[in-house]
């Protein structure tokens, strides 16, 4: 916002005093904060430092040490520099002792070789530091305007970091708490240049405070967060590594900031909002506690339209039996885990819709899996949709958790096409069922469909039929009564080992991990306490089939 000591002696009225520069080179850079004239040695005491300090000599020490202590108590209290004209005190120059002073401390001394009213200089020097501060006022106008219009129209971080950089004219980059990058903007400059090993170089830049300048990266700092919740960092880099930013890009910084802050909270609040009337709808859909006509108009209002579309039924949810399965180690042992994980995969799930592009009502429909809805224009478009869904899932999922391993941990399920809102909920009801039955598939696809999940998901949509629990107690009945009863032994496990392995002895016994003569003799027990024939083929095909009908019974 100041000028600089180089830029003073450009200025007419200095130049017509024909000004040379005697030392102190290295100070030329130095804002010049004020002008201030003076012919008393002790002036350092009423200086607030970044004065150029112009006198005519004539009250200045007479002596070497005296000069040196006025030339050491000047650079001490921060001027900008020394201005002296000849003609009165000193005739053709300074003395030495003075420039050699003035040249150590590195504080510019300037001898004016001509007469020049002292007046025309601080009236140009100050009408250029008005001017200044003009303009940075109107920048700063402009900083707010925009980013108040950035905040009302909800702009993406990515529109708040191109803006900011384009007013700033510097490089800018949003980071999380990990010093992952967010977004950023090279403002003209090379993104791979700036970005290289950005997670070690970030963690070297350390200012102090929540906004605050790190001289030795060049980076401009403002932490981005609200309501006492801190999720990243905003940061500008500073090219002139001899000066510290101007007061007009810390407002930046911290406007930029806080309009992603609040960005960030609008959108949550909303998608907050809008995810629970998703979930009142939908479970609307599958209970029947609503009417269909005020499902679909308040859908409508959502922007989903449901009339006179083409409805799937769409359910997504974790394999496995463990309500953390690959939340990590421990994570089981967190009550919260659960419900975090949840929130999660419906987010995830939500945003793998939008960015296939397509229209649904999305939302956790229990416990454990994320139910949506998909709008589509025609029956010809389902396989296309679904597949652009699961894709998009697998790559929201890759995006948040890269480390998770390649093969999927969610099963997709979609139920069979529907023409009416009124038929919506066979859909839905028979997509959960279908993910139910595939939580166990080893297989990997990208969406399963009724007849993927084969004899398994039949048993699904059977196990609240009476005759079906009555068949499971009449083949398994005395080895789950016998393992209640020897919980170390669990030979169920044992059978179903066998029977997976397609009645290889040698396979099942590796696949429980125990040794065959263990193994052998763990069949001679099975078989004498159900009273079967584990040779038989017909046998076992009817214990396997109770297998897959107790796992579709125990399925929450």
């Amino acid at each position: 916002m100041f000028p600089t000591v180089r830029e003073v002696l450009d200025l007419v009225p200095m130049r017509h005093g024909a000004p040379r520069l005697v030392a102190g080179s290295a100070g030329l850079d130095r804002p010049v904060r004020w002008v201030h004239i003076a012919e008393v040695p002790d002036i350092a005491t009423l200086l607030g430092g970044g004065e150029l300090v112009l006198t005519t000599g004539i009250g200045l020490p007479a002596d070497d040490a005296g000069l040196r202590e006025f030339i050491g108590t000047l650079a001490d209290v921060g001027a900008s520099g020394l201005v002296v004209e000849l003609g009165r005190r000193y005739l053709t120059g300074v003395p030495r002792v003075m420039a050699a002073a003035a040249e150590r401390r590195g504080l510019p001394l300037v001898e004016l070789r001509r007469g020049t009213p002292f007046v025309r200089i601080t009236e140009a020097v100050h009408g250029l530091i008005v001017d200044a501060q003009l303009t940075e006022l109107r920048a700063t106008e402009e900083i707010h305007q925009r980013f108040t219009d950035l905040s009302v129209e909800g702009a993406e971080p990515a529109e708040v970091l191109r803006q900011a950089a384009e007013l700033a004219g510097c490089p800018m980059v949003l980071e999380n708490l990990s010093r992952q990058v967010l977004a950023y903007d090279p403002a003209g400059e090379n993104a791979e240049l700036l970005l290289d090993g950005w997670e070690q170089n970030s963690r070297q830049i350390r200012p102090a405070g929540r906004t605050a300048y790190d001289p030795g990266s060049g980076w401009l700092v403002t932490t981005v967060g609200a309501r006492g919740q801190d999720w990243g960092r905003l940061l500008l880099r500073w090219p002139v590594a001899e000066s510290t930013p101007p007061t007009r890009l810390t407002i930046l910084i911290e406007r930029a900031a806080s309009t992603l802050a609040l960005g960030r909270l609008i959108r949550r609040d909303a998608e907050g909002l809008e995810r629970q009337i998703h979930r009142t709808l939908l479970t609307a859909l599958i209970d029947h506690s609503r009417p269909v006509d005020e499902v679909a108009l308040r859908a409508k209002a959502l922007g989903v339209v449901l009339d006179r579309r083409h409805l799937v039924g769409v359910v997504v949810r974790h394999r496995g039996d463990e309500p953390a399965a690959d939340a990590g180690p421990g994570a089981d042992a967190d009550p919260e885990a659960g419900p975090a994980r949840l929130r999660d995969l419906a987010e995830a799930v939500g945003q793998a819709v939008r960015d296939a592009k397509l229209t649904a009502l999305t939302s956790a429909v229990d416990d454990h899996a994320v139910g949506a809805l998909l709008a589509l224009p025609d029956e010809a478009a389902e396989e296309k949709a679904l597949a652009a869904f699961a894709t998009a899932l697998r790559r929201v999922r890759l995006d948040a958790a890269p480390s998770r391993p390649p093969a999927s941990r969610t099963v997709v399920a979609a139920g069979s096409g529907v023409g009416s809102l009124r038929e919506a909920r066979r859909s839905l009801v028979e997509a959960r069922q279908i993910a139910e039955a595939a939580r166990r598939d080893p297989r990997d696809l990208l969406c399963y469909r009724l007849p993927h999940v084969g004899l398994a998901g039949l048993l699904h949509l059977l196990r609240d039929e009476p005759r079906l629990q009555t068949f499971v107690e009449r083949e398994l009945g005395p080895l789950l009564t016998y393992d209640a009863q020897h919980p170390r032994e669990q030979l169920l496990g044992t059978l179903r080992a066998y029977l997976e392995q397609g009645r290889n002895k040698s396979a099942g016994a590796a696949a429980a991990h125990l040794s065959r003569p263990a193994f052998y003799e763990r069949l001679a027990r099975i078989g004498r306490i159900l009273d079967a024939d584990l040779d038989s083929v017909d046998r076992c095909l009817s214990l396997h089939v109770a297998l897959l009908a107790l796992d579709a019974i125990r399925t929450p």
